[in-house]
């Protein structure tokens, strides 16, 4: 007997930013904040939202009215977290949203690439992170094999035709300038468009050795100037 039958599943939110301009480039967007990440960034901004718990620290039903109520105030909603694409119900979710007539942008490390891919036809925008070299994902996320769900989540959103951006969060002791150097060309080399190199900050960063090893001279200036040709379009945000 399915316990579950007839319980309608919804998804899980940490929480909510009915208003922000920085979450969807040129967009007044809200953010809904998805429980629930497989990886562990010692940079993580949001480490309250990696575990999943049993019920929803905020329904869903009022997300939704929230962002009904929003309408007209705002042009977009992008679905963070966490990470997003965890959640089976997330597709249901950005349909429901969609059909509000907001713009959908999502914030995704590329964990569920399957998932990710299923519902790029629903998007506007994504903001992918690429952490690192696919093949030293682990030294980042502290999960064994983490490179090949970023890799193919990379490739589903550069075939998908979805505006978006890749972004990578620079510091020096998991991306040592040569690795950034060689990260930024490979990316290149995979036609990546819109690069962001998103420099470390300690605000919000609850690992004492992340926080004690970054340097005001990282990136150097001089590697800056070699990796900003490299693509079409290239911005460097610091603190």
């Amino acid at each position: 007997m399915d316990l579950h039958a007839g319980r309608q599943r919804m998804l899980k939110v940490g929480g909510v930013t009915p208003f922000t301009a920085t979450d969807y480039p040129g967009q007044l967007a809200a953010a809904v904040f998805v429980q629930g990440c497989p990886w562990r960034c010692g940079y993580c901004h949001n480490p309250h939202l990696q575990e999943r718990t049993r019920h929803s620290p905020i329904a869903w039903t009022d997300v939704l009215g929230l962002l009904k109520r929003r309408i007209g105030l705002i042009d977009a909603v992008v679905f963070s977290g966490g990470e997003p694409t965890m959640d089976p119900c997330l597709a249901d979710a950005i349909a429901q949203v969609r059909a509000l007539g907001f713009k959908i942008g999502l914030h995704s490390g590329g964990t569920h690439p399957q998932r990710l891919k299923s519902i790029l036809p629903l998007l506007d925008w994504v903001g992918l992170d690429v952490k690192a070299m696919f093949a030293n994902y682990a030294n980042v996320t502290q999960v064994g094999g983490s490179g090949g769900p970023a890799l193919a989540s990379l490739e589903a959103v550069l075939a998908s035709g979805v505006d978006y951006e890749c972004r990578t969060t620079a510091h020096p002791a998991l991306l040592p300038e040569t690795e950034l150097w060689q990260l930024a060309q490979a990316l290149a080399g995979m036609q990546v468009k819109n690069y962001v190199l998103q420099v470390f900050r300690m605000q919000g960063c609850s690992d004492p050795a992340l926080n004690n090893t970054m340097t005001g001279n990282y990136p150097s200036a001089g590697l800056v100037q070699r990796i900003a040709p490299l693509f079409p379009a290239f911005t460097l945000r610091r603190a």
